[in-house]
């Protein structure tokens, strides 16, 4: 049998994709972080479905609950939020399973930097302002950051920076940023994107952590820095200019 890692989307029960909630909806077993994927979600599942939340199970744990259903016959509904190819430890569970021989598929989901620049209504990439997004994180009690990956030099680049599991840290974000992007540069933080209890926060540098601070935002939350989220004066791009050539390639 198959273990499904289904991107779970940022939070509203109707992000999920057409072929994610499929497999959760016929899927025996389903595994869930209760501490970030909504109940919500797991209406979808077989009203006989065993569920298991992995809130509080470590990767050895988990891993033997996978191999254990696929040892008895069913498939798994790995549910992860967001999106599994970034910030998700899928990684070492799909190393796991190749060792134990369980095989697997990956089912992508809406990223929770996705549902951000929805709540925002902003596009992340503006013509002639900025064409590159960095998503990153900032090392804290968590795995270290790599050599070279850290918030100065990454800010050199002056791309809008997305940063995942940061919003405790804000004004050590905010200190680290201020020598390139500078005071009135546009931040925005969205926590809980696209549930019933979201919260948007705009600003600048100058700031965005005292708002942060002041609406207690300190979990599941993106905070983003860069001069795409405030442009308004830019060139239209060339994909739908009336001077572009559609009967070429």
């Amino acid at each position: 049998m198959t273990v499904y890692f289904i991107g779970a989307g940022p939070g509203a029960a109707d992000l999920i994709t057409v072929r994610g909630a499929r497999i959760l909806g016929t899927s025996p077993v389903c595994l869930y972080a209760g501490s970030l994927v909504p109940r919500d979600l797991l209406a979808a599942c077989p009203a006989d479905a065993r569920l298991v939340d992995t809130a509080l199970l470590d990767i050895d744990q988990i891993t033997a609950e996978l191999v254990r259903a696929h040892r008895e016959g069913h498939d798994v509904a790995r549910l992860h939020s967001g999106d599994p190819s970034v910030f998700s430890a899928v990684n070492e569970q799909m190393r796991r399973l190749d060792e134990a021989g369980v095989p697997y598929e990956v089912v992508p989901g809406v990223p929770a930097f996705a549902a951000a620049a929805a709540a925002l209504k902003r596009e992340l990439t503006v013509p002639t302002v900025g064409q590159t997004v960095i998503l990153t994180r900032i090392a804290q009690q968590a795995t270290a950051m790599p050599e070279g990956e850290d918030l100065a030099t990454l800010g050199r680049s002056g791309a809008l920076l997305v940063l995942h599991l940061a919003a405790r840290y804000v004004d050590r974000v905010v200190d680290e940023l201020l020598p390139h992007y500078k005071a009135d540069c546009p931040a925005a933080v969205v926590a809980m994107a696209s549930r019933p209890d979201e919260i948007v926060l705009r600003g600048t540098l100058d700031d965005i952590a005292e708002q942060v601070k002041s609406a207690g935002v300190v979990r599941t939350a993106v905070i983003m820095v860069g001069r795409t989220l405030g442009a308004e004066q830019f060139r239209d791009s060339h994909l739908y200019s009336p001077a572009r050539d559609r009967h070429t390639c």
